[in-house]
């Protein structure tokens, strides 16, 4: 993967790129590291620590919308930067935490300002990219994201080899400092002008049941996130005979292709019509995956067993990049161009639940039933991604839009974009 696949070409796509890079370097040594530090250095118990991130990503994806509907009416880059700040603050205040109160306030903070970054950016996205660029600049974003989502759990695994205090401490610094960096990388985007306050209702995006549908659909297709870092190795370590290494080989294969295929896979996105189908084909995907990382229980030695689960991953894979193809596309062409942070505020929330409520999911589904688990698994998410053709067509009708929804909309948005530093 050279440097020019990775990132865009110059402009504030490319700016975009590096703020992502920056701030997931940041979080991928954080991912690995955090619970850990939690028990080891601050001294929290487990269940401590899974009940207060619990509510405070919780509160976090309630305050993405509101949030969303700020950077609408503010400005989608001074809010992003000032979230930016506020998520740096957050992770640098875990350095000082020494107790259950202070880490769940510390949390709280740290969730709600990553879900209204992630609006926030969405919204600065719309304002400076065409309707018909944005699925491709977002794959560019999800391949820089995984890219420094492995830098930093790299150095998150040298922290954990070394298991010092200090280390643990580089590391959360180190996060802080990557979210000061992303900020100031988002200062030097151009400006993109508020919407005028006045029109509409107060969290429209509320009230807009053909929307929320597709979003809680959504929803239902994000439970794959968690199966790499918490299915997979459960049932992996539980029911089959591979070797508990070839959890990291997994994770480093998913990576990977991503990085390598998610913009060639987002070629094929360009509009309602073919985000539908690249959905329905993920859901389809995704139930073959789960039939393939069943059959990996089978009483036929570890080096079957292991090809069976890189088989069923390479599937899962593919699933995973159609998928966020084909969302992103929804997402964004289904909300009025005068509200994309406010909707993207609700559409990011799938995340969030897919996060907090998926490892329960998926315990229960896979480790304590096994295989038919596994199969209720793909055919939940099978029925979603049939059940989103019907929910996008409904949204349309209900917004008047077509199968370009949004072009005209995010033109105008482009063109109230102001001037402001220069970009790279």
């Amino acid at each position: 993967m050279t440097t020019s696949r990775l990132l865009p070409g110059r402009g504030p796509l490319r700016l975009l790129a590096l703020a992502q890079l920056s701030n997931s370097v940041g979080d991928g040594a954080y991912y690995v590291t955090s619970a850990l530090y939690f028990t080891h250095v601050v001294g929290l118990a487990p269940a401590k620590i899974g009940l207060g991130l619990t509510a405070a990503w919780a509160v976090g994806s309630v305050v993405g919308v509101p949030l969303g509907r700020f950077a609408d009416r503010r400005g989608p880059r001074g809010t992003a930067v000032l979230l930016a700040l506020a998520t740096g603050a957050a992770v640098a205040s875990f350095l000082v935490v020494r107790g259950f109160v202070p880490f769940v306030a510390a949390a709280l903070v740290y969730a709600t300002a990553q879900s209204g970054l992630a609006a926030a950016r969405q919204a600065l996205l719309a304002g400076l990219v065409g309707a018909a660029e944005r699925t491709g600049a977002l794959a560019h974003l999800q391949s820089t994201l995984n890219a420094g989502l492995a830098v930093g759990a790299v150095l998150g695994g040298v922290a954990l080899h070394q298991g010092t205090r200090t280390a643990y401490l580089s590391v959360f610094a180190l996060d802080a400092a990557a979210f000061a960096v992303c900020a100031a990388v988002l200062w030097r985007l151009p400006a993109v002008a508020p919407v005028a306050a006045g029109g509409g209702e107060r969290l429209a995006v509320l009230r807009d049941r053909p929307y929320v549908a597709v979003a809680l659909l959504n929803t239902v297709l994000l439970l794959r996130m968690p199966l790499l870092s918490l299915g997979v190795p459960l049932w992996l370590t539980e029911r089959t005979q591979a070797p508990a290494w070839l959890v990291s080989a997994l994770f480093v294969l998913n990576t990977l292709g991503v990085m390598a295929f998610q913009v060639r896979t987002a070629r094929s996105v360009s509009g309602i019509p073919t985000a539908v189908r690249a959905v329905r084909r993920s859901g389809v995907l995704m139930l073959v995956s789960c039939a393939v990382f069943a059959l990996s229980a089978l009483d036929a030695g570890a080096w079957a067993a292991g090809g069976i689960l890189v088989a069923g991953s390479v599937v899962l894979l593919a699933a995973e990049m159609l998928q966020s193809a084909g969302s992103w596309q929804l997402g964004f062409d289904l909300a009025p161009a005068g509200r994309i942070g406010e909707y993207q505020g609700l559409f990011g929330t799938g995340v969030t639940v897919a996060r907090t409520l998926g490892p329960l999911v998926l315990t229960a589904l896979l480790v304590e039933w096994g295989t038919p688990g596994w199969l209720v698994l793909g055919g939940m998410i099978l029925a979603a991604s049939y059940a989103m053709g019907p929910a996008a067509r409904w949204a349309q009708r209900s917004a008047g839009t077509t199968g370009t929804a949004g072009t005209a909309g995010t033109a105008g948005a482009v063109g109230r974009a102001v001037s402001g530093p220069s970009g790279g």
